[in-house]
């Protein structure tokens, strides 16, 4: 399992879809689970949180899922703060799943903040207005960093990406860290990069953070 951090407009949502796709593996962005119960739809276009518990019951189900298919994940910017990890560490001591224990790799997509603004004017989403844009990457600053120490502490590799290049640029670099640590078959061919892009774009325009 590889988690995927960035705040609103740093690609990670394109990146992670294009990295599950290239290798068959199964994607799950916080965000578009919680649009698709098509309940919290208010609360994310005011750039508000939903409750943590709820996130993680959700989440659980997925990557649930995704196991009993066999299916190696691909998790977008989840859990997203340190109450989400609390929760995740409170039930693996109560004999869960160790949530912690089944990461290979976290991938920090670093982007300047005006590259971000640009990017996020340029997409277009209805949520997208600057005050919740500035909100999103004040919660970002302050989640990563609450994040951080406890995947150290459970000895979770993580690795820091240059997001700034051409799609392709930066999932090269991003493929670099995956072959490291869960070496897998590529499943795309190259002609597909495109279609993959153009896709992972139009989702991070729905269901992106």
């Amino acid at each position: 399992m590889i988690i995927f951090f960035g705040p609103a407009g740093s690609g990670k949502s394109t990146q992670g879809r294009a990295i599950a796709d290239k290798y068959g593996w199964r994607w799950l962005s916080v965000g578009q689970v919680l649009r698709d119960t098509g309940e919290f739809d208010e609360i994310l276009e005011k750039g508000e949180l939903v409750d943590d518990q709820e996130v993680v019951n959700l989440m659980n189900k997925q990557i649930d899922f995704a196991r009993a298919e066999g299916m190696e994940i691909v998790l977008d910017g989840y859990p997203r703060d340190i109450e989400q990890a609390n929760i995740l560490l409170k039930e693996s001591k109560a004999g869960g799943r160790d949530f912690f224990g089944e990461i290979e790799a976290a991938i920090i997509l670093s982007v300047p903040k005006e590259e971000l603004l640009n990017r996020i004017q340029e997409r277009g989403r209805s949520d997208d207005n600057m005050d919740v844009v500035e909100r999103r990457f004040e919660i970002f600053e302050q989640n990563i960093y609450s994040i951080l120490p406890l995947l150290k502490e459970r000895n979770v590799p993580i690795h820091e990406v240059d997001g700034l290049g051409s799609f392709e640029q930066v999932t090269e670099r991003i493929t670099k860290i995956v072959q490291d640590v869960i070496p897998a078959p590529v499943v795309w061919k190259d002609d597909q990069a495109e279609a993959i892009e153009n896709d992972a774009l139009e989702r991070e325009k729905s269901y992106g953070e």
